[in-house]
Protein backbone atom coordinates (compact mmCIF):
# COMPACT_ATOMS: atom_id res chain seq x y z
CA UNK A 1 0.00 0.00 0.00
CA UNK A 2 1.15 3.20 -0.99
CA UNK A 3 1.23 6.93 1.15
CA UNK A 4 -1.18 8.08 -1.23
CA UNK A 5 -3.72 4.97 -0.86
CA UNK A 6 -6.60 5.40 1.60
CA UNK A 7 -6.76 3.30 4.74
CA UNK A 8 -8.77 -0.02 4.34
CA UNK A 9 -12.15 0.88 6.19
CA UNK A 10 -12.77 -1.39 9.47
CA UNK A 11 -14.73 -4.40 8.89
CA UNK A 12 -18.40 -3.94 10.02
CA UNK A 13 -19.43 -5.95 12.65
CA UNK A 14 -21.94 -8.71 12.11
CA UNK A 15 -25.76 -7.42 13.26
CA UNK A 16 -24.46 -3.91 10.75
CA UNK A 17 -23.56 -6.20 8.17
CA UNK A 18 -26.95 -8.14 8.63
CA UNK A 19 -29.04 -5.05 8.89
CA UNK A 20 -27.22 -3.67 5.45
CA UNK A 21 -27.79 -7.05 3.68
CA UNK A 22 -31.27 -7.03 4.72
CA UNK A 23 -32.35 -3.24 3.46
CA UNK A 24 -30.37 -4.28 0.15
CA UNK A 25 -32.46 -7.26 0.19
CA UNK A 26 -35.86 -4.87 0.82
CA UNK A 27 -34.87 -2.68 -1.96
CA UNK A 28 -33.79 -5.51 -3.77
CA UNK A 29 -37.30 -7.56 -3.94
CA UNK A 30 -38.89 -4.08 -4.52
CA UNK A 31 -37.15 -3.68 -7.55
CA UNK A 32 -37.78 -7.22 -9.36
CA UNK A 33 -41.42 -6.35 -8.32
CA UNK A 34 -41.38 -3.76 -10.50
CA UNK A 35 -42.65 -4.05 -14.34
CA UNK A 36 -40.04 -3.16 -17.15
CA UNK A 37 -42.69 -0.61 -18.22
CA UNK A 38 -42.44 0.88 -14.66
CA UNK A 39 -38.66 1.04 -14.90
CA UNK A 40 -38.51 2.60 -18.43
CA UNK A 41 -41.20 5.43 -16.84
CA UNK A 42 -38.52 5.56 -13.76
CA UNK A 43 -35.64 6.11 -16.18
CA UNK A 44 -37.24 8.64 -17.77
CA UNK A 45 -38.25 10.52 -15.03
CA UNK A 46 -34.58 10.51 -13.52
CA UNK A 47 -33.98 12.02 -16.99
CA UNK A 48 -36.62 14.32 -16.93
CA UNK A 49 -35.59 15.44 -13.34
CA UNK A 50 -32.61 16.80 -14.84
CA UNK A 51 -30.94 20.30 -15.19
CA UNK A 52 -30.32 19.02 -18.73
CA UNK A 53 -33.57 17.81 -19.82
CA UNK A 54 -35.03 21.93 -18.88
CA UNK A 55 -31.53 22.89 -20.58
CA UNK A 56 -32.94 20.94 -23.94
CA UNK A 57 -36.04 22.08 -23.90
CA UNK A 58 -34.88 25.76 -23.40
CA UNK A 59 -32.44 25.56 -25.98
CA UNK A 60 -35.21 23.64 -28.70
CA UNK A 61 -37.83 26.55 -27.99
CA UNK A 62 -35.12 28.99 -28.51
CA UNK A 63 -33.70 27.18 -31.80
CA UNK A 64 -37.23 26.79 -33.31
CA UNK A 65 -37.92 30.80 -33.11
CA UNK A 66 -34.89 31.56 -33.58
CA UNK A 67 -35.35 29.43 -37.45
CA UNK A 68 -38.33 30.35 -37.90
CA UNK A 69 -37.94 34.33 -37.21
CA UNK A 70 -34.66 33.86 -39.34
CA UNK A 71 -36.27 32.39 -42.49
CA UNK A 72 -38.23 35.92 -42.76
CA UNK A 73 -34.84 37.44 -43.03
CA UNK A 74 -33.77 35.02 -45.61
CA UNK A 75 -36.42 35.70 -47.66
CA UNK A 76 -38.07 31.77 -46.46
CA UNK A 77 -41.22 30.83 -45.46
CA UNK A 78 -41.55 30.07 -41.77
CA UNK A 79 -42.97 26.48 -41.02
CA UNK A 80 -44.22 28.41 -38.06
CA UNK A 81 -44.55 31.93 -38.00
CA UNK A 82 -45.44 33.88 -34.95
CA UNK A 83 -47.08 33.19 -32.60
CA UNK A 84 -45.55 29.81 -33.21
CA UNK A 85 -48.58 27.53 -32.52
CA UNK A 86 -46.78 24.46 -33.77
CA UNK A 87 -44.82 25.16 -30.78
CA UNK A 88 -47.02 26.45 -28.32
CA UNK A 89 -49.05 22.78 -29.48
CA UNK A 90 -45.29 20.58 -29.01
CA UNK A 91 -44.36 22.62 -25.57
CA UNK A 92 -48.08 21.38 -24.40
CA UNK A 93 -47.50 18.17 -25.53
CA UNK A 94 -44.44 17.17 -23.75
CA UNK A 95 -45.53 19.09 -20.51
CA UNK A 96 -48.55 16.61 -20.66
CA UNK A 97 -46.25 13.66 -21.10
CA UNK A 98 -43.63 14.76 -18.51
CA UNK A 99 -45.98 15.79 -15.92
CA UNK A 100 -47.74 11.98 -16.26
CA UNK A 101 -44.24 10.27 -16.54
CA UNK A 102 -43.02 11.84 -13.03
CA UNK A 103 -46.63 11.68 -11.48
CA UNK A 104 -46.82 7.57 -12.00
CA UNK A 105 -42.90 7.70 -10.87
CA UNK A 106 -44.23 9.51 -7.85
CA UNK A 107 -46.85 7.06 -7.04
CA UNK A 108 -44.72 4.14 -6.91
CA UNK A 109 -42.45 5.73 -4.88
CA UNK A 110 -45.01 7.10 -2.94
CA UNK A 111 -46.41 3.43 -2.04
CA UNK A 112 -42.75 2.32 -1.25
CA UNK A 113 -42.19 5.25 0.93
CA UNK A 114 -45.31 4.24 2.62
CA UNK A 115 -44.40 0.52 3.12
CA UNK A 116 -41.08 1.67 4.57
CA UNK A 117 -43.01 3.81 7.00
CA UNK A 118 -44.97 0.36 7.62
CA UNK A 119 -41.81 -1.21 8.65
CA UNK A 120 -40.72 1.06 10.59
CA UNK A 121 -43.48 1.26 12.81
CA UNK A 122 -43.57 -2.18 13.60
CA UNK A 123 -40.25 -2.45 13.87
CA UNK A 124 -40.26 0.78 16.66
CA UNK A 125 -43.01 -1.20 18.35
CA UNK A 126 -41.48 -4.06 18.44
CA UNK A 127 -38.23 -2.38 20.25
CA UNK A 128 -41.01 -0.59 22.29
CA UNK A 129 -42.01 -3.86 23.55
CA UNK A 130 -38.42 -5.22 23.98
CA UNK A 131 -37.63 -2.00 25.50
CA UNK A 132 -40.65 -2.62 27.97
CA UNK A 133 -39.62 -6.32 28.79
CA UNK A 134 -35.89 -5.60 29.42
CA UNK A 135 -37.80 -2.76 32.01
CA UNK A 136 -39.76 -5.29 33.77
CA UNK A 137 -37.19 -7.86 33.98
CA UNK A 138 -34.68 -4.80 35.71
CA UNK A 139 -37.54 -3.91 38.04
CA UNK A 140 -37.74 -8.01 38.66
CA UNK A 141 -34.14 -8.33 39.24
CA UNK A 142 -34.03 -5.05 41.50
CA UNK A 143 -36.88 -6.14 44.15
CA UNK A 144 -35.67 -9.69 44.33
CA UNK A 145 -32.03 -8.85 44.89
CA UNK A 146 -31.36 -8.82 48.69
CA UNK A 147 -28.54 -6.18 48.76
CA UNK A 148 -31.37 -3.30 47.29
CA UNK A 149 -33.15 -1.14 48.92
CA UNK A 150 -37.10 -1.91 47.17
CA UNK A 151 -38.53 1.28 46.53
CA UNK A 152 -41.31 2.90 43.89
CA UNK A 153 -39.78 4.43 40.94
CA UNK A 154 -42.75 5.65 39.20
CA UNK A 155 -40.97 7.21 36.14
CA UNK A 156 -39.79 3.18 35.82
CA UNK A 157 -43.18 2.05 36.43
CA UNK A 158 -44.40 4.40 33.91
CA UNK A 159 -42.27 3.00 31.44
CA UNK A 160 -43.21 -0.39 32.21
CA UNK A 161 -46.60 0.52 30.10
CA UNK A 162 -47.06 -0.22 27.13
CA UNK A 163 -47.48 2.38 24.27
CA UNK A 164 -51.18 2.51 23.33
CA UNK A 165 -50.79 3.52 19.76
CA UNK A 166 -54.37 4.64 19.29
CA UNK A 167 -54.22 6.92 22.37
CA UNK A 168 -50.98 8.23 20.44
CA UNK A 169 -52.52 9.15 17.55
CA UNK A 170 -55.15 10.46 19.12
CA UNK A 171 -53.40 12.70 21.19
CA UNK A 172 -51.26 14.17 18.19
CA UNK A 173 -54.55 14.71 16.18
CA UNK A 174 -55.82 16.88 18.96
CA UNK A 175 -52.61 19.27 18.90
CA UNK A 176 -52.87 19.38 15.38
CA UNK A 177 -49.73 17.48 14.47
CA UNK A 178 -51.18 15.15 11.89
CA UNK A 179 -53.59 17.77 10.17
CA UNK A 180 -52.68 19.06 6.66
CA UNK A 181 -53.40 22.49 8.18
CA UNK A 182 -51.17 25.33 8.00
CA UNK A 183 -53.09 26.25 11.15
CA UNK A 184 -51.50 23.73 13.73
CA UNK A 185 -52.42 24.41 17.57
CA UNK A 186 -49.39 23.42 19.38
CA UNK A 187 -49.96 22.64 23.38
CA UNK A 188 -48.96 25.86 25.51
CA UNK A 189 -47.72 25.81 28.52
CA UNK A 190 -51.28 25.87 30.66
CA UNK A 191 -52.76 22.87 28.85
Amino acid sequence: MSETDPPAPAPLSDHISQNIEGVVALQRREWDATSASQRRFERVSRFVGRPAYLTGVLLFTVAWMAFNLGCARFGLTPFDPPPFQWLEMLVSFVALVTTTVVLIAQNRQTRFEQQRAHLDLQVNLLTEQKVTKVIHLLEELRRDLPMVKDRHDPQAAGMQERADTAQLASALDQVGLTSGSEERRLPSRED
